[in-house]
């Protein structure tokens, strides 16, 4: 393709370029607000679960079968269906049940268990004899936590981190169903609705490259901070 006939192109497409554009700044707005909010309350809740289980640093059989339930349904809700089923909240929260704002809290919903019981599985992985040591030599378990159980399941936390960010890329695709602005919503109005194969087959290379871009910085991380 000539240089003459990309500038014809990009001159002719100028509004499509621009609605891509805006799409996919409120794509990123709402993987990574929701991805931000998500860490910050499951990543303490899968610490939750995995020192209050049985032989737990704060071993509470009672509080683990609750928090492990209430998680686990939480993760058992369709995304589709928990972004119409908590409209009512949604407009509480927001003032609205549209547009990016709005779908950030079903996505942040969404990913609060995801993360939780992702955490949970990366601080098993942590070797029980680090943690034997660290009680040997007299360290409290708040102390345990942070100076032991996180830094080792560090490379397991930034895994997680990176596949939630992906599987929230997929899920505000899904959030364009219900007019939640993204490239989820370009794709259903312009590439489904209109039968504009051209506007959906770019909305679905962005996506596609996005994911690989964040699995890319992901995966390079991880090979970072793994010291094993």
């Amino acid at each position: 393709m000539s240089l003459d006939s990309i500038i014809s192109w990009w001159t002719g497409n100028e509004r499509l370029i621009a609605l891509l554009f805006d799409a996919l700044q409120q794509t990123l707005a709402m993987v990574f607000a929701a991805g931000l909010i998500g860490f910050l309350f499951g990543i303490p809740l899968g610490v939750l679960l995995h020192t209050t289980k049985k032989s737990g640093l704060l071993e509470e059989l009672s509080f683990n079968k609750v928090l492990g339930t209430v998680i686990n349904i939480g993760r058992s809700i369709p995304f589709i269906i928990l972004l119409v089923a908590i409209i009512p909240f949604t407009r509480i929260i927001v003032g609205s049940s549209i547009g990016t704002a709005a779908a950030i809290v079903p996505l942040t919903i969404a990913a609060i268990p995801f993360i939780a019981r992702l955490v949970e599985g990366a601080l098993l992985e942590v070797p029980s004899g680090l943690v034997e040591a660290a009680q040997a030599m007299g360290a409290k378990p708040m102390q345990i936590i942070i100076k032991v159980l996180l830094p080792e399941a560090l490379p397991g936390i930034i895994n997680a981190i990176t596949i939630t960010l992906v599987t929230l890329v997929g899920y505000s695709a899904m959030a364009g169903t219900v007019g939640g602005g993204g490239l989820g919503d370009v794709g259903i109005r312009y590439g489904y609705q209109r039968f504009d194969g051209t506007v959906m087959m770019i909305t679905v290379v962005i996506l596609v490259i996005l994911v690989q871009i964040i699995q890319s910085l992901g995966d390079h991380l991880v090979k970072r901070v793994d010291h094993r």
